[in-house]
């Protein structure tokens, strides 16, 4: 008796040294989820990574960048995912992005939620930043969230920031999980020589953390530059043709047969972006030729009230390169009432389109 007695008394032992190890496990997986792993640039959400590749230059960080972010987003199958903004000259890239991220899969029960965010990436000699910003939430197809209502510090933290708060505890890791893949993505795509080049680089070191600092990713000596390819970027204003904006054909938009894209500012890294998602169309108010942007009730429209200037591009779909350009001042709209589409007037002052 007294052996079976210590044997049990042995195994409760055991176990009680393996269920602290494993809520020990559990405190230190929590430990890259908490203080700073949401980083807050002004109030705003910005998770932004460096990334040094010396001998590599701007041009092949570009080809490089531009084929990445092509490939991420038609690997995720979400035709509203694009890049929006393409300059070569200047090495800028921006893109609207948005993909499942998924907290729980079971024969039974899917719980995930779709995240819409803004990556835009800037190349230099040498060196490229990448940023991810302006993440919005949708969760059960009607609730609506940013990230800084949600994920920050302020709200995902106890107190003491040494704990997660549960139910939103998924909502942070999920996210900071996203944005380190992505930035390891990013690695290993500036890491990986092309299929035509002889010599191929060092393997990338691994982002474990997008709160550690810059990433250097080191070349096989010599660098064997890939051939340069020419991407499908969007076109220059110069390439396509300026007219007149009472010149606008009234058939340019075509809702059914693609995307109408609102940016606000000229900063590639600053730039405001949105979809027209509930329509737009040519028009006239008071005689002066204008564009008519409308976006669903459940858009955030703060941004764009605020603008007095922004440009509005028409997106066929299916392609990256806008077929109409439109630089526009804001009229004042109708009044809206909650839960209606919110419509905003812009008078078209210049206009580009592809012949």
């Amino acid at each position: 008796m007294k052996q079976i007695l210590s044997f049990f008394f042995i195994l409760s032992l055991l176990f009680a040294q393996q269920t602290v190890a494993q809520t020990a496990n559990k405190v230190d997986d929590d430990t890259p989820y908490l203080a700073g792993a949401v980083p807050e640039v002004d109030g705003k959400v910005v998770f932004e990574k460096e990334f040094h590749i010396p001998g590599m230059s701007q041009e092949e960080i570009y080809n490089r960048m531009h084929a990445w972010m092509e490939k991420q987003f038609s690997d995720k199958q979400n035709v509203a995912s694009r890049i929006v903004y393409a300059e070569p000259a200047e090495g800028n890239i921006a893109g609207l992005g948005e993909e499942w991220i998924v907290f729980k899969s079971t024969p039974l029960a899917l719980d995930r939620t779709l995240i819409n965010y803004l990556i835009s990436i800037h190349c230099q000699s040498g060196e490229c930043i990448v940023k991810i910003e302006k993440i919005r939430f949708t969760y059960r197809d009607k609730e609506k969230y940013s990230a800084e209502e949600l994920i920050t510090d302020k709200y995902a933290l106890n107190k003491s920031q040494t704990k997660l708060i549960k139910g939103i505890e998924k909502w942070r890791k999920k996210t900071v999980d996203f944005v380190n893949e992505t930035f390891n993505s990013v690695a290993k795509a500036l890491g990986t020589a092309s299929v035509k080049e002889e010599i191929a680089p060092e393997e990338p070191k691994p982002v474990t953390s997008i709160t550690s600092g810059p990433v250097v990713i080191q070349q096989a000596q010599p660098v064997v530059t890939a051939p340069v390819v020419s991407p499908a970027v969007q076109p220059k204003r110069s390439e396509l043709k300026e007219i007149a904006p009472t010149a606008v054909p009234k058939d340019a938009i075509k809702m059914s047969e693609g995307k109408l894209v609102i940016s606000i500012g000229s900063d590639a890294f600053n730039m405001t972006m949105m979809t027209a998602n509930a329509g737009g169309s040519i028009g006239k108010v008071d005689g002066k030729p204008v564009v008519f942007s409308i976006l669903s009730p459940d858009q955030s429209y703060e941004a764009l009230e605020k603008a007095a200037n922004y440009t509005v591009k028409f997106f066929p779909t299916g392609q990256s390169e806008p077929t109409l350009v439109l630089d526009c001042k804001q009229l004042p709209a109708p009044p809206v009432y909650e839960g209606q589409p919110r419509t905003f007037i812009g008078e078209i002052t210049k206009a580009w389109i592809k012949e």
